[in-house]
């Protein structure tokens, strides 16, 4: 039998396939792509956005085309929030929420067995959302995502998140340190901490431990040469954990700071907990800690109320602070949300032509950082061949610069190389391996 899968969303998602993939593989399935023929179809869900179910959708659309008889299985947050809507998608024959992904194979063989729909979603209040998450092993040896936290206590104004996956919860330590051998052992070389909320985890559990003791106690593990935090809240870097976190060798400078916003009003009506100036500060805070660091961001353009002022403020806001990489979302009404209540509600065509220019800014800044870098010496962590450029190999830098490289064979996949940087591409540099 084989499985195929599909993910959207964020990396909790990839991790969380990972884990369901490796459950599949126990019970002696093939994992293959998924635009291949397959006996089983998973489909990770993300419903940030209406597209994220959209994009769901078709997706469940293109594995029915491929195999009219194989079993689709639908899980994840869109399943938690709209379990009814997704079950009545043609061709469905899985429907499972965020804390039943660790079932999946008993439910996908139910489903096979008895020839009908199974449904199972439960309430997002239990915490035993890590249960299902010993990995033994991966299809990719270069780089392994690890879930440490689920849940946010937040609630932006925008999004149903919290709904989908409920209050913060943090995996106990011990069980991170466990995990971190065995991925060592497994031949990783980086790992990416990951979560809905990273920056709290802990707030949780009666032991006093933070995302930095966390940090701090994976440094000490051999084996892993690089540590990656992967989306979190900026207000956790104050400057009592820049300070601690700058003595650690394998943290890798890159940091995914989301913005969503430059102008002060906009964050209110958000419900974000910091201001433009605030951000700026953590950015320079950062700078002038470590160096060649890169920061990435998330922006939301077209949020009920933002006027031509309120965007301008943005825009300038970016063209300033010069962040290496922007993602630019144009705001999508989530039902359910205070957002999509709101008045001022802006037009589609105005959210457009704000994102283009939000697009534009960001290649510009993009390409600046790439272009500061050309001459260095960076190290590289390659991950797989260039499939259009024969002989050539990618990876990326500690601070996620992507690099293509010549090399007369594939024994450089998995490996850290130090690479000169010679030419930039805008969005990637062409180097030579050391």
């Amino acid at each position: 039998m084989k499985v195929a899968f599909s993910t959207l969303g964020c990396r909790v998602n990839q991790y969380e396939s990972e884990a369901m993939a490796e459950k599949f593989i126990r019970e002696g399935y093939e994992v293959v792509d998924f635009d291949t023929f397959a006996d089983v179809y998973v489909i990770n869900t993300c419903t940030v956005t209406n597209m994220g179910d959209k994009k769901s959708r078709q997706i469940i659309g293109r594995a029915r085309r491929e195999n009219k008889a194989a079993t689709i299985a639908v899980v994840g947050c869109y399943s938690q929030i709209a379990p009814n809507e997704v079950g009545n998608i043609e061709g469905v024959d899985v429907v499972l929420g965020t804390r039943n992904k660790g079932e999946i194979v008993y439910w996908v063989n139910k489903a096979i067995d008895e020839g009908k729909q199974q449904v199972q979603v439960t309430p997002v209040l239990k915490n035993d959302v890590f249960e299902d998450l010993n990995i033994e092993e991966y299809q990719d040896k270069t780089r392994a995502f690890l879930k440490i936290q689920d849940g946010c206590n937040r609630f932006c104004s925008y999004c149903l998140i919290p709904y989908a996956r409920g209050a913060v919860c943090s995996k106990d330590p011990e069980k991170i340190r466990e995990e971190v051998q065995k991925l060592s052992e497994h031949g990783f070389k980086e790992i990416i901490l990951s979560g809905i909320h990273t920056a709290s985890y802990g707030v949780d559990l009666e032991e006093k431990v933070n995302l930095v003791d966390i940090l701090e106690a994976i440094e000490a593990i051999d084996g892993i040469e690089r540590v990656r935090i992967g989306s979190i809240d900026p207000t956790f870097f104050t400057e009592e954990v820049v300070a601690r976190i700058s003595k650690l060798k394998k943290l890798c400078h890159h940091f995914h700071l989301s913005l969503q916003s430059g102008s002060d009003e906009t964050l209110r009506r958000m419900n974000r907990k910091y201001t433009a100036k605030d951000y700026k500060d953590i950015v320079n805070i950062l700078r002038n800690s470590f160096a060649d660091v890169s920061i990435t961001t998330d922006v939301i353009v077209g949020f009920p109320g933002e006027s031509e002022e309120e965007f301008n403020e943005t825009y300038e806001f970016l063209k300033d602070v010069k962040l290496t990489k922007t993602h630019v979302f144009k705001y999508s009404p989530r039902k359910g949300t205070r957002a999509a209540t709101m008045e001022k509600q802006v037009d589609g065509n105005i959210k457009e032509e704000r994102s283009k220019l939000l697009i534009n800014l960001n290649e510009y800044n993009e390409g600046q950082f790439t272009e500061g870098l050309i001459g260095t010496e960076q190290k590289v962590l390659f991950e797989q061949a260039v499939q259009s450029m024969e002989g050539y190999y990618e990876g990326y830098t500690e601070n996620y610069v992507k690099v293509v490289a010549k090399f007369d064979c594939d024994s450089v996949i998995g490996k850290i190389m130090p690479t000169k940087l010679l030419e930039s591409k805008n969005d990637y540099a062409i180097g030579e391996i050391i």
